[in-house]
């Protein structure tokens, strides 16, 4: 790690691309997740470029640099697009030159389908919480369907207990939204917020900041264990076993899409190949051949 540091703090252009990079990253707002992941990436790429000018970077060097991680670091697909839109964000957003200039092959994305629990699974998980706050992160990850950076954003004047509704405010590609509250998750709401008296977010760690992230998982990936759903699963397997119980038990597509967030309907598509409901009313064309 200092020899990382002192790469970089060797090479005061590159210090200060970072440094540049970070400001515009704020002043345009993006999250803390993202802010993190795009300074990474990009402090990667000037680490293989040490110690060549910025000003001699050409999209040749970009273009050799991706084909490495490709062919010899074997890293995934999400990983190279992240480390392309890192660097894009730095030539197109901090040195304002113009995208047409920079014709990245992006990698394709593997087609897989999602990984959903049952409702007996979910179910058992929950069960086995026993902590009052954590179970109600996960079952308001779950009954909301919500991302878990969503769920460590909400506040306490997002639940909506008049109408019966949460808000989802700023959340991916900074769009405001609501979403389902049930009223079993409201009483467990309100048992949890008589014991813990939240002052700003509704799940607070030490001194009253946000929960973080990696307790959820902790939390989540525990109660699992407990449970003993051995099937491969994370917290934002909730959010798509959210979609797909909705979608058996009859929900509208575009209704799923709006509570999902989903900009594009294909998105919300995926949850029908995963729906077992659908798949079960479907009778086989052999079952005819007898008749």
């Amino acid at each position: 790690m200092t020899s990382v540091i002192n790469q970089i703090a060797s090479k005061p252009e590159y210090q200060l691309a970072m440094d540049l990079m970070l400001q515009k990253l704020i002043l345009k707002k993006y999250s803390q997740n993202t802010i993190k992941t795009y300074l990474h990436m990009f402090k990667q790429f000037l680490l293989y470029m040490h110690p060549m000018p910025l000003h001699q970077v050409a999209t040749a060097h970009i273009m050799h640099y991706h084909k490495e991680l490709i062919t010899k670091r074997k890293v995934s697909s999400s990983y190279q697009n992240q480390s392309i839109n890192a660097i894009k964000f730095y030539i197109e957003k901090v040195l304002n030159l113009p995208k047409v200039s920079y014709d990245f092959c992006r990698p394709r994305k593997s087609k897989t389908l999602p990984k959903v629990l049952s409702l007996d699974e979910v179910a058992r998980i929950l069960d086995n919480t026993h902590n009052i706050k954590h179970k109600t992160i996960l079952s308001v990850i779950y009954g909301c369907g919500l991302r878990i950076s969503e769920c460590i954003n909400l506040k306490i004047e997002d639940i909506d207990s008049s109408n019966m509704r949460v808000w989802v405010r700023n959340a991916k590609g900074k769009k405001d939204r609501i979403t389902l509250l049930s009223p079993t998750l409201l009483e467990q709401l309100r048992a949890y917020y008589t014991i813990y008296k939240p002052k700003h977010w509704l799940f607070e760690g030490v001194n009253s900041k946000q929960y973080s992230v990696s307790s959820i998982r902790q939390v989540f990936n525990r109660s699992k264990k407990k449970a003993r759903v051995n099937i491969p699963a994370t917290v934002h397997t909730l959010r798509h076993s959210f979609a797909t119980h909705l979608l058996d038990n009859g929900t509208n597509l575009r209704y799923i899409q709006k509570l999902l967030g989903h900009s594009s309907s294909k998105t919300t598509e995926i949850y029908t190949h995963v729906s077992t409901t659908n798949l079960t009313n479907i009778i086989s064309p052999f079952e005819m051949l007898s008749k």
